[in-house]
């Protein structure tokens, strides 16, 4: 079986797939026209974001058996498109779920404590004990949207914390462990502190923060969003923090990123992204939640374990 790989992933994926017989190929550095002209000779393309994997993309690869995407986002594909071809989909969300609960919580606790402007202001000699006066997160209601791998590791993390954590997931009937409670949409609008999003990007879930999101919620909380940019309308997020009903945001991921998440802000920097980057009610991150030394293996491992599972050793 060869296998093509369309984006750079760990060199432990191709490692261990050649060693159990299957045949790959670097096209990392290939054009789109020029991995569409060759798709025809592969049964397997190994893939994270670099661009959409579409109908055009099924018509030139009819021996096509799987799509193996380093991550958890499957945004890019077309999952109708992949099962009308029988085209098996992979994603590895096991392998950096727990990078993901650790970076929102730290994301959380330093906004917290003011560490980035405490730090700021020591390295410029300012000394104002007071004005960093931070808050304990124990005591705190803290609610999860979406339940699958990176809310639950959050969850897990949460543990060693005097706080409660709420749940909603609509698309799951009953959760696989303790560490949350589960709940509806309207529950944790209603009694949480803290909000992080945990969902995929779907036409169901684009801009689900919003105004009306903001204007449902009882009282004034915490954003945390480690999940995709599009799923926070940013000018609702600024609008919130500006009146007071959002009284901080910890954000990985900004709906101004490039589909391949390797860029943003291409043009000229929006006005709203401005005023975030210029509050200390913020903490920034250019989508790295789950990109960490270890995820970086982790996720071309679960890739192997699957893709051999599926289709086994080809020597």
């Amino acid at each position: 079986m060869r296998v093509l790989f369309i984006d750079s992933v760990h060199p432990e994926l191709e490692k261990r797939l050649t060693e159990s017989g299957y045949d790959c190929v670097d096209g990392t550095h290939w054009q789109r026209k020029e991995i569409l002209s060759s798709l025809s000779d592969y049964q397997g393309v190994v893939i994270r974001s670099k661009f959409t994997i579409n109908k055009e993309f099924f018509d030139h690869a009819p021996e096509l058996k799987f799509i193996a995407r380093s991550g958890s986002g499957l945004e890019n594909i077309d999952l109708k498109a992949a099962d009308s071809h029988q085209v098996k989909v992979f994603n590895s969300p096991e392998g950096n779920r727990n990078a993901v609960g650790e970076h929102a919580l730290a994301m959380l606790l330093m906004l917290f404590n003011k560490l980035r402007q405490g730090d700021f202001e020591v390295r410029n000699a300012e000394w104002n004990r007071e004005k960093n006066r931070g808050l304990e997160l124990d005591g705190h209601t803290i609610g999860l949207i979406g339940y699958g791998n990176t809310a639950q590791m959050f969850a897990k993390k949460l543990r060693g914390f005097d706080v409660k954590v709420l749940a909603y997931d609509k698309y799951a009937s009953e959760f696989p462990n303790e560490w949350a409670e589960s709940v509806d949409l309207k529950t944790i609008q209603n009694k949480c502190d803290i909000i992080s999003f945990h969902v995929p990007e779907t036409e169901e879930t684009r801009y689900m923060f919003n105004d009306t999101f903001i204007n449902n919620c009882s009282k004034p909380f915490y954003l945390i969003n480690t999940s995709r940019g599009k799923v926070v309308q940013t000018s609702a997020l600024v609008k919130g923090m500006d009146s007071g009903q959002v009284l901080g945001a910890c954000l990985d991921v900004l709906e101004y990123e490039t589909k391949s998440f390797h860029n943003f802000l291409v043009d000229q920097l929006p006005e709203d992204f401005v005023w975030l980057a210029e509050s200390n009610q913020t903490i920034l991150s250019p989508h790295v939640a789950g990109w960490t030394q270890e995820s970086y293996i982790k996720l071309a491992t679960v890739l192997f374990d699957k893709i051999k599972a599926e289709f086994g050793v080809q020597c």
